[in-house]
């Protein structure tokens, strides 16, 4: 999972990096609304965490224009206002949650977590292909039934591909997808990512094509 945290407060923002990094996510930051907005635009997010009070283009004003362009991803609001017109305000732009600060962290992870169940269950919460299973909500593997172990990229890389089969994932989409945006991007680790898969299983799960990348097909 990825998620996009535009934060202004740089103390806060590496508070709220710490716990969603520590889940197993991929995060990127964004200081101020235009990065944000920039940002949200060009890279596939799963989620979005967006402070209202951005400087540059406030909170709502890049929410707007995400859902103005069909940008559908989710989006959970962060807000110093307590008025109740306020939060109203950021619903009506498009947001599908908010917390009002402070806040503790264990709510913010809870409220994240609750949001990419959601997402995941508006698709078919289960995938399979042969005898492998996919849980889209828990990123549990199983083969015939029975569990097995992945590493966090390893679920990162094949929950990817599961949730676009039926279509070829290349490399560099791979790798925008499981690391940060300002991170060690590095496409040729996706190889590696792919033969683990393989061995663990099966190695017809995957298709290789060269020049078009890497696709499940669906039962």
């Amino acid at each position: 999972m990825r998620i996009l945290l535009a934060e202004d407060d740089h103390s806060l923002s590496a508070q709220i990096k710490g716990v969603l990094s520590s889940e197993g996510r991929a995060i990127d930051t964004a200081y101020d609304g235009e990065e944000a907005h920039f940002l949200g635009s060009t890279e596939p997010y799963d989620l979005v965490v967006l402070d209202i009070g951005l400087p540059q283009r406030d909170g709502l004003s890049v929410l707007r224009q995400w859902r103005k362009d069909k940008v559908t991803t989710p989006v959970l609001i962060l807000t110093a206002r307590d008025g109740w017109s306020d939060r109203v305000d950021g619903l009506d732009a498009g947001a599908d949650d908010y917390l009002t600060k402070p806040f503790h962290m264990p709510e913010l992870s809870a409220r994240v977590r609750a949001m990419l169940r959601r997402q995941a269950l508006d698709k078919a919460p289960v995938l399979q292909k042969g005898n492998v299973s996919f849980d889209t909500r828990t990123n549990k593997v199983l083969i015939d039934e029975v569990p097995v172990t992945l590493t966090a990229q390893e679920v990162s890389v094949l929950g990817y591909l599961f949730h676009n089969a039926g279509r070829y994932v290349s490399r560099t989409e791979l790798s925008e997808h499981i690391y940060e945006y300002d991170g060690d991007r590095d496409s040729n680790t996706i190889a590696v990512f792919i033969n683990r898969l393989r061995k663990k299983l099966g190695p017809n799960l995957i298709e290789t094509v060269r020049g078009q990348g890497y696709k499940i097909e669906l039962d």
